[in-house]
């Protein structure tokens, strides 16, 4: 089938036009290039990016006020990155449940393997006690991170999503801008190489994960 090619960049930038009230900004200049295919016509919610996301240098704090590096405690391990915060009323709440309803749908082994690292956006109130709160009542195996916002802002740079910092909306609710792509990590490269857009449903994930944690593409 043919395929059509599009700047990483310009990719993400348009999905997140789509965003919610959780949203993200226009993306900003700042965003990595790389190029991605996607088959003509495809309703896949996987986008196989054909030059992979490094992993993030990102050493935080995780809910047992431990430190975390990242790239060390992930490495050769299926890997799903998310970047969102607690107070989130929509699209955080809803992709995390997503992703836990379908790994739950795995085999024991498999979820064992995964690793899915909740990353905040908004420190201040998501201490590693917040978190922790949190992530119980959605899959008390997902790695929930904080520390500094200026880290995690650059992290997430690094992987295409774009992060402003918390700010109070016209209703005088503090908010967290942010891009609400999920990128997956292969086991065998470590290379970032699929992307989920916040349409991603279970479905989608629960038959896309038993591949990327083969390190196939979906």
């Amino acid at each position: 089938m043919r395929k059509k090619t599009f700047a990483a960049a310009a990719l993400l930038a348009a999905v997140s036009l789509t965003l919610s009230a959780c949203g993200s900004n226009d993306g900003g200049s700042g965003d990595p290039v790389a190029v991605v295919s996607e088959e003509a016509g495809s309703d896949k919610a996987a986008t196989v990016l054909d030059k992979p996301f490094e992993k993030p240098d990102l050493v935080l704090t995780d809910t047992n006020g431990e430190e975390y590096d990242f790239r060390e405690e992930t490495a050769g391990r299926p890997t799903l990155i998310y970047f969102g915060y607690t107070h989130c009323p929509d699209v955080c709440p809803l992709t995390m449940n997503n992703i836990a309803v379908a790994k739950k749908q795995l085999p024991q082994d498999q979820q064992d393997e995964l690793r899915i690292v909740f990353v905040t956006t908004d420190p201040e109130r998501d201490t590693p006690a917040a978190l922790g709160k949190w992530l119980k009542g959605i899959d008390s195996q997902v790695v929930g991170l904080t520390g500094d916002f200026a880290t995690v802002q650059a992290g997430a740079r690094t992987l295409g999503i774009s992060i402003d910092p918390p700010r109070k909306d016209d209703k005088g609710k503090v908010v967290s801008d942010h891009g609400t792509q999920v990128i997956a990590f292969s086991p065998k490269t470590d290379g970032g190489y699929v992307l989920y857009g916040e349409d991603a449903t279970v479905e989608d994930y629960a038959e896309d994960l038993p591949k990327i944690i083969e390190g196939e593409n979906p």
